[in-house]
């Protein structure tokens, strides 16, 4: 028979595998009579855990959330998720680093060693975005704090760094939030900005929260449906959902195998040994045209007219800029 420690991580390992147990399906589980289970329960109890019973000819247990964070248990492959979470956090910007460190270093001190040489051999780099080392850093109780507005649906109050200067008794920005969002070791809060009528991106390391939150709203619905969508297209210039808002056909005097690799999410049919069609979008029809530039080949537009215009104003420009600085012989390879 099991000891009264072993038989209680296992009853715990249990509890938090799914909501609901039965009394008499833990029992069997645990090859012991249901006074025992309900022994058991109450040592966990004891311990910290908020485990509430159900009535009824089915009643048993399930496992709540409590006033205070007791003991967990993980499975191996959870306590190899956790660490390479926690490892890819202290580097990944967000303000959390220091306090990944900490949590690192406690799931390592425990770490049984066979696991211990699973995590080390997943070797990695986390690499932050460039500039995010200079970034303020975002404190967890904002984080926690906008989190909690967009889960409430509570209108949220708050000074933006990143605003225009208005002196002394600027009034606070008023959003509904709707999303928080982690790019690239950065953190965002998407939300629609009461003044301004329209859908807005924050930084959350300019945020300053204020109290008291304000009052409940029906949240709208994101354009697109999709937060991560929303938020890459808009720093991309695209529209939510991937498209973009100037995309244009050509043919490129090279084979469709040499395009491939740098075709980016443009589209590649191939026109014979030596030419392909190719569709792509940006932001701009100057910038299509210009990207397009990268491929060093003779190009002829299919359309639309606005990319033929867009080549004849970037032309234009490259000649001025050319005709601006004295000539010299210049080798490219």
């Amino acid at each position: 028979m099991a000891t009264t420690t072993s038989r209680l991580l296992h009853l715990l390992s249990l509890l938090q595998s799914r909501r609901d147990w039965p009394g008499a399906v833990l029992a069997e589980r645990l090859e012991v009579s249901h006074r025992t289970v309900r022994r058991d329960v109450d040592r966990l109890r004891e311990l910290g855990y908020s485990i509430g019973a159900t009535m009824g000819p089915d009643g048993g247990y399930r496992l709540d959330a409590g006033s205070e964070l007791p003991p967990l248990l993980f499975d191996d492959e959870q306590v190899v998720a956790l660490s390479v979470a926690l490892r890819s956090a202290a580097v990944g910007g967000g303000g959390v680093g220091e306090a990944a460190l900490r949590a690192l270093a406690v799931v390592r001190q425990v770490m049984p060693p066979r696991l211990r040489h699973r995590m080390d051999a997943v070797e990695f780099t986390a690499v932050p975005r460039p500039g995010d080392a200079a970034a303020t850093p975002v404190g967890a109780e904002v984080l926690v704090a906008l989190s909690s507005a967009v889960r409430a649906h509570e209108v949220l109050r708050f000074d933006y760094a990143g605003r225009t200067p208005g002196g002394e008794g600027t009034p606070p920005r008023r959003v509904e939030p709707h999303h928080l969002v982690a790019s690239d070791g950065r953190w965002y809060l998407v939300a629609w900005d009461l003044d301004r009528d329209d859908w807005r991106i924050f930084r959350a390391d300019r945020v300053s929260p204020r109290t008291p939150a304000g009052p409940r709203f029906p949240p709208r619905r994101l354009p697109g449906g999709d937060a991560r969508d929303f938020v890459s297209a808009r720093f991309t210039g695209s529209e939510p959902g991937g498209t973009w808002p100037c995309t244009g056909t050509v043919v490129l005097h090279l084979p469709a195998g040499e395009v491939l690799p740098h075709a980016g999410d443009g589209t590649v049919e191939p026109l014979g040994a030596d030419r392909c069609r190719y569709t792509a979008g940006a932001w701009s029809w100057v910038a299509l045209a210009a990207s397009l530039g990268r491929f060093d080949t003779d190009i002829e537009v299919v359309g639309p007219p606005e990319l033929t215009e867009a080549f004849a104003l970037l032309a234009a420009r490259n000649a001025a800029t050319a005709g601006s600085r004295p000539a010299r012989n210049v080798s490219i390879t």
